[in-house]
């Protein structure tokens, strides 16, 4: 599997930048997804979820740690792992919870749910159930982004598992051909859906944007300051350049491919690397109090139950309002 996963899984040097934000805030906003999902875990299992969901556990250090370094003119899209993309770019714990929920005054009216779940406000284009289907709606984004100059740019994060997926060797190729202002990130954590990616795939990303001419920077996703700290580095020369850039992640799937996956398929007996935790060993170790911390941690967790609880008492989409804000011609009325 070290082989799929390239120098993502053997880690890069990297020094200190003085724009990554605190570890205390980078660790606030992993506990604020973490417990965010476990919630979304418990709402599925009472089927006030509907549809699908898939949590993101273990690769929050990921979506924190990149995020990190956006503005919010900046633009993302997200696969259909994408609770921690949508909620580290802004998306507020109400419409997040509303929107899972098919709430009427969720982010996308109930509409999109966990696995379209978007909030343009904050340039969150959407998540996507198709593998690999957000990196082109990524590139179309970047193009937009160098139409309309100043230094906006797009992110466009995905899974090892859409490295076989054709629109991803296209749009790395368009990306170089047109030198769009695009960072491709890819969250490796080992798996294509149920089957290792090393069983899937003949290369590794590393040499797959070599082979377009494409800077690329692979590191350890559990670190969430070697995360914050390399993605502040090549979003600047993204901005800067106005090209591509591809940044890779070893990461950590803790859950199964889908909430509910009993993941009988797998064999790595290993304890999984939790971001959280080692963030939260390292704040130990720069003599954070622990009282401080689990306030913090308290306060998230008083914050979701407060936001769940808005969205049960939210009203549900009338059958009215089906047609709405659709692209199929309504018939005009009196």
């Amino acid at each position: 599997m070290a082989e799929a996963r390239g120098a993502a899984a053997r880690g890069a040097a990297h020094g200190r930048n003085a724009r990554a934000p605190e570890l205390i805030e980078l660790y606030r906003r992993m506990v604020t997804i973490r417990e965010a999902e476990k919630s979304c875990g418990a709402l599925f299992a009472a089927g006030e979820i509907p549809g699908f969901i898939h949590l993101s556990d273990g690769q929050e250090g990921v979506s924190v740690g990149v995020m990190a370094s956006l503005r919010a003119d900046d633009t993302i899209a997200s696969t259909h792992r994408g609770h921690g993309h949508a909620l580290a770019k802004g998306l507020g714990l109400d419409g997040f919870f509303r929107e899972l929920m098919g709430k009427a005054d969720g982010a996308c009216k109930g509409r999109g749910g966990s696995m379209h779940v978007a909030d343009l406000s904050v340039g969150m284009l959407g998540a996507n159930g198709i593998v690999g289907g957000g990196v082109a709606i990524a590139l179309g984004s970047g193009l937009a982004q160098k139409l309309r100059g100043g230094d906006g740019l797009a992110i466009c994060f995905f899974g090892d598992g859409a490295l076989a997926e054709g629109i991803v060797h296209e749009s790395l190729n368009i990306a170089q051909l047109k030198q769009i202002p695009i960072l491709f990130v890819c969250e490796n954590n080992g798996w294509s859906e149920f089957s290792p990616t090393s069983t899937q795939v003949t290369f590794t990303l590393e040499k797959l944007a070599a082979a377009y001419g494409i800077p690329y920077v692979g590191a350890d996703g559990s670190d969430v300051e070697t995360v914050a700290e390399l993605a502040a580095d090549v979003v600047d020369r993204v901005r800067r350049d106005r090209g591509p850039a591809v940044l890779e992640f070893a990461t950590t799937r803790i859950r199964g491919h889908y909430e509910g996956d009993a993941q009988r398929y797998r064999q790595d007996k290993a304890p999984p690397v939790d971001p959280l935790l080692v963030a939260r060993a390292r704040l130990d170790e720069r003599g954070v109090p622990a009282a401080e911390v689990e306030a913090i941690e308290a306060d998230i967790r008083a914050e979701v139950r407060r936001a769940v609880e808005a969205a049960r008492l939210s009203p549900d989409p009338t059958l009215e309002s089906a047609a709405e804000e659709v692209y199929a011609p309504v018939e005009a009325t009196a």
